[in-house]
């Protein structure tokens, strides 16, 4: 069996777009396709077992409906303010025990939100591919922050003048964004962590919610655009549209 297991996380609550995870997006539920990514990565040799931790009934259908496992996450795991980490390693430790030694602590886990529909095909791929290549500890998707970049963020106070976030010079003197340097934000497309990580058990991680990141962190680019992360009712709109536009360009390319 592959060595690398995905979890994804669907937890039923959300103060901003209630229902998210289940809500429907391109005439399928949102998890779905997510579930999709995660299955597509597994007929590719890229992953293993496949888990949903979710507290959401309707989550736990879907998957098994799709013929996935599902661990049922616990109320104090489920609220806005649990962490990723903890879910996670809930999850671990109910299907396996999760021990790390020499044999597994690289072995990847990849954490996927139910709430993230679009994502560009083969990315667990390329995500997990990195990590045994260079036994990192954990990577992570970013695109490319676009015209929203840390050089053009400004102060503006109460009676409205304006001033550079940091330093004196406003924008930093650039006007133009072809000008800007590269700059990239996480997505929320992929997350991989080895178990070792995953577990804390990494020597010199900073403490903190980002310790099982771990120490050695990389990165794997998307397309501007590629990732679609539900957070607000505009992205709900945002998500149906780039799939359904996804979706008739691999009907025409058949």
């Amino acid at each position: 069996m592959n060595d690398a297991t995905v979890i994804i996380l669907a937890r039923a609550g959300s103060k901003g777009v209630p229902g998210k995870n289940t809500a429907p997006v391109a005439d399928r539920p949102c998890i779905a396709w997510t579930i999709d990514a995660a299955l597509d990565a597994q007929r590719a040799g890229a992953v293993g077992r496949i888990v949903v931790s979710t507290d959401d009934a309707g989550a736990m259908l879907i998957a098994r409906a799709m013929s996935v496992e599902v661990v049922v996450r616990p109320t104090e795991l489920a609220s806005d303010a649990a962490r990723v980490d903890d879910a996670a390693r809930h999850a671990m430790r109910s299907i396996d025990g999760i021990e790390v030694n020499e044999l597994t602590k690289f072995h990847p886990i990849v954490i996927l939100y139910a709430n993230v529909p679009a994502r560009p095909r083969g990315l667990i791929e390329r995500a997990t591919a990195l990590m045994r290549r260079t036994h990192c500890h954990s990577v992570q998707s970013y695109s490319p922050v676009g015209k929203h970049h840390p050089w053009w963020t400004a102060r503006v106070d109460a009676a409205g003048a304006v001033a550079a976030w940091e330093g004196d010079v406003l924008n930093h003197g650039v006007y133009r964004r072809q000008q800007l340097p590269p700059a990239f934000i996480p997505d929320g497309g992929v997350l991989v962590v080895c178990r070792a990580a995953l577990m804390l058990d990494v020597s010199g991680a900073q403490a903190g919610p980002h310790a099982f990141f771990g120490t050695d962190r990389r990165g794997v680019v998307n397309g501007e655009g590629e990732v679609v992360d539900i957070d607000s009712p505009i992205d709900l709109v945002v998500a149906d549209a780039v799939l359904r536009a996804r979706r008739t360009q691999e009907l025409r390319a058949a």
